[in-house]
């Protein structure tokens, strides 16, 4: 089965609109201090219905804002690619995420747009 058709066979859980403080950027002025970061997850996550309506039968997304809140404690980063990359890389590492979309967006960053950002999108390739 080729990686789009992966995808018809899976239930989406995301998280949306965590905002984190982060030193994130590659301007003096944002090295200073921390901003705000909105991120958003999704997974596409290869599990059957609930049997038992039970949290062990899915995946939680409990470890989702675990990892993000992680790597922005690890320190400064300089691009929102760079965070976008990291979280994907973390998540995919689960073995039911069969693929997952990271957007990164900093809302304060010009007066005249809602927010500015990265998106990436990846298959798993060692997903079942």
């Amino acid at each position: 089965m080729n990686p789009s058709e992966r995808l018809l066979h899976c239930r989406r859980i995301f998280l949306r609109g965590l905002q984190v403080e982060a030193v994130i950027g590659v301007h003096e002025f944002e090295k200073d201090r921390p901003q705000r970061v909105l991120i958003d997850v999704d997974l596409y996550v290869s599990m059957a219905s609930p049997a038992r309506d039970s949290i062990e039968e899915v995946v939680d997304y409990d470890f989702v804002r675990d990892l993000v809140l992680e790597r922005v404690a690890r320190g400064p980063i300089a691009l929102q690619e760079t965070l976008c990359d990291d979280i994907l890389r973390s998540v995919l590492a689960h073995p039911e995420v069969e693929a997952a979309r990271v957007s990164t967006r900093k809302p304060d960053v010009y007066p005249d747009c809602e927010s500015v950002g990265v998106e990436v999108f990846r298959f798993n390739p060692t997903a079942k």
